[in-house]
């Protein structure tokens, strides 16, 4: 089971919000990192994946994409598959 789940997020960002209400609906646990005012980690975000907008999500260290990635998966039956570890995450790099 994939256990590090990571959001970066904006405290202003309705995407952000959308990503967490999944992620808590289906029950899995996630650390939030707010980037807001973290100049550093925004960069570092653009340079791990090459995306300027937030959420930027993790799942077992590998990027996944933003709320649209993260649903789309989800529609498609493979988010839960992901982090019961019966399937490796798709990176969007």
């Amino acid at each position: 089971m994939v256990t590090d789940v990571k959001i970066y997020t904006t405290n202003y960002c309705g995407y952000c919000h959308a990503a967490k209400a999944l992620l808590s609906q289906r029950g899995v646990a996630f650390q939030e990192i707010d980037c807001s005012s973290d100049p550093p980690t925004r960069m570092w975000l653009i340079e791990q994946t090459g995306q300027r907008t937030v959420p930027q999500i993790f799942i077992g260290g590998v990027p996944v994409g933003g709320f649209s990635e993260l649903s789309a998966l989800d529609r498609a039956g493979k988010l839960r598959a992901i982090l019961a570890g019966d399937s490796a995450p798709p990176s969007v790099l």
